[in-house]
């Protein structure tokens, strides 16, 4: 399976903003969006230079691609999926990405972060309607309940992960039972619930070119 494997903190700087790759860090004073709020590179710090409209666009594209984790063949295979669906495309693709498997899980607080949440479903710790599911793209939809396997109930991964979860930070469209380690999907999330500080509709006019 194709991956990045960069330091993740690069693409945030890259960004100038955080995009919660490296879970409990972000939210430290260690995050290094905090002491060099520029892009990496030899001349990132010096970098004044006007973005054209297609820039724009495309930055606004990697943050959003970026902050899911998804590689540039699976965006673009979302978009088209998107731009099929009833309604406004830009808001229909996020919320496609929002209902990734993986994406719920770090919602939930039942994953630090949604690279680890990969991790998890890939070593096969999570059922979805109490069946074993271990492709972090898949589509959640409304009613299904995703727990952790009886044999994984000890991981200190998830348990590192849940004491930082508060109630107030689980999105409406998501239910989380911490005692019996599960959650389930309410409903499909509006585009208001989705806390995702990107602007999609540029996306849309990027791939309308």
């Amino acid at each position: 399976m194709a991956r990045y494997t960069d330091a993740v903190c690069k693409l945030c700087r890259r960004e100038r903003q955080k995009l919660f790759l490296k879970g409990a860090k972000c939210f430290t004073g260690k995050c290094p969006v905090e002491k060099r709020a520029y892009p990496p590179g030899q001349h990132g710090q010096g970098r004044r230079s006007k973005i054209s409209e297609y820039g724009i666009q495309l930055r606004e594209k990697q943050k959003i691609r970026r902050s899911y984790g998804v590689l540039e063949a699976q965006f673009r295979l979302m978009f088209d999926r998107a731009r099929k669906q009833k309604g406004i495309t830009g808001e229909n693709l996020v919320k496609l990405l929002e209902r990734r498997f993986d994406n719920v899980l770090y919602r939930l607080g039942l994953a630090a972060s949604r690279s680890q949440a990969r991790q998890l479903i890939l070593h096969k710790h999570f059922l979805v309607n109490n069946k074993p599911v271990n492709i972090p793209s898949y589509t959640l939809n409304s009613g299904d309940v995703v727990k952790v396997r009886e044999k994984s109930r000890k991981l200190d991964a998830i348990h590192e992960s849940l004491k930082r979860v508060r109630d107030a930070s689980i999105p409406p469209w998501l239910a989380l039972d911490k005692a019996q380690l599960t959650g389930t999907v309410l409903n499909a999330p509006e585009r208001a619930d989705i806390n995702l500080n990107a602007n999609e509709q540029l996306v849309v006019e990027l791939y309308s070119k």
